[in-house]
């Protein structure tokens, strides 16, 4: 993967960070964001980390040189507004989080843009897709978890975590002939055609918190 930030500094924390995780491999970096371009393209790795000081518009021509590229983006920004996100998700970008979001959380946004999947800080849902939240009030919860069973809603939230059916199966110790039967039950009660849209369907009804 490859790493770019608003700051050496940063650009250094950031590494550090994906050499503490065995399952990570950094191909290189990038002191600035404008700068990452040439080498991604001569590097062609497989995600992309940028760290944004604030968001920009002249962002998005890089996020879609990448996502043509074949990357997979993740994104760490501070307070953006709904429509930034919105835009940065039509340019590619598969993960959207706070500079301070945790180990774990960032982690997991890296591996599940990886997979194809979406990770988004929760606060952002509400802001990106009010009539979803809005239509669905804290008295109608309940509803929306009886239309997944306590099992398909744990698969659900392994998905969204990047994980794949054989590591699904293992922590859950069941086989991978039922994590598929889960998943295609997942598809079906929400009408989705891939599990990315499974999970963006499930981080817009609440049930996905990251």
């Amino acid at each position: 993967m490859f790493v770019a930030a608003a700051s050496a500094l940063r650009v250094s924390e950031l590494e550090q960070c994906i050499r503490a995780n065995s399952r990570l491999r950094l191909a290189g970096s990038a002191t600035t964001v404008t700068a990452a371009a040439p080498r991604i393209r001569a590097l062609g790795p497989n995600v992309v980390l940028f760290d944004l000081a604030e968001p920009q518009s002249s962002f998005f021509v890089l996020a879609r040189d990448c996502e043509n590229s074949g990357a997979a983006m993740v994104v760490l920004v501070d307070e953006p507004a709904p429509d930034w996100t919105s835009r940065a998700l039509r340019s590619g970008v598969r993960g959207v989080l706070p500079r301070d979001a945790s180990a774990n959380d960032l982690y997991s946004a890296l591996e599940a843009a990886h997979r194809g999947l979406l990770l988004l800080d929760p606060e952002l849902a509400p802001e990106l897709f009010p009539s979803q939240t809005n239509s669905h009030s804290v008295e109608n919860a309940p509803d929306l978890m009886e239309e997944l069973t306590p099992r398909e809603v744990e698969v659900l939230r392994m998905m969204a975590e990047g994980l794949g059916n054989k590591e699904i199966a293992a922590r859950l110790s069941i086989s991978d002939h039922t994590v598929k039967f889960h998943i295609s039950s997942i598809l079906a009660k929400f009408g989705a055609a891939t599990r990315t849209e499974a999970v963006t369907i499930g981080i817009r009804r609440g049930l996905v918190l990251l």
